[in-house]
C-alpha cells in the first residue's frame, strides 16, 4: 500500500502568492520563474503524500520548505483535506503571515 494521499486545497490568497512569485522570478532571468514552479510541486507533493511530516509552527499551522527557493507553504490539516494558506518568501516579515493565518 502506497502513502496516503489527501486532497489538497489552496486558498485564493495562497495562489496568488504563487503567481507573484512566479512572475518576479521570471523578471529576474526566463525560466526561473518555472524552476520555482517545479520546486514548488515537488514540495506540494510532498504535503499531499505525508501531510503530518511537517512541523507545526504557529497554532495548528505546519510549514513546509520550498527547495532551492526561500520560500515557504503554510497549511493545516483538517478531517478531510489540507489547505494552503499562503506561499511565503522567508524574508517577509512574520508578522505578515503570522496576520494572514489568524484572518
Amino acid at each position: 500500500m502506497g502513502p496516503k494521499s489527501r486532497n489538497l486545497h489552496f486558498l485564493p490568497e495562497a495562489k496568488q502568492d504563487i503567481a507573484d512569485a512566479f512572475a518576479w522570478y521570471e523578471e529576474q532571468s526566463l525560466g526561473l520563474g518555472l524552476e520555482f514552479l517545479r520546486c514548488l510541486e515537488a514540495t506540494i507533493e510532498s504535503v499531499e503524500r505525508h501531510p503530518l511530516m511537517h512541523p507545526v509552527v504557529f497554532g495548528e499551522y505546519r510549514r513546509a520548505l520550498v527547495r532551492r527557493f526561500p520560500y515557504v507553504v503554510f497549511y493545516e490539516i483538517n478531517a478531510s483535506r489540507a489547505v494552503v494558506h499562503a506561499i511565503f518568501h522567508c524574508a517577509q516579515d512574520p508578522n505578515k503571515w503570522k496576520g494572514r493565518l489568524t484572518n
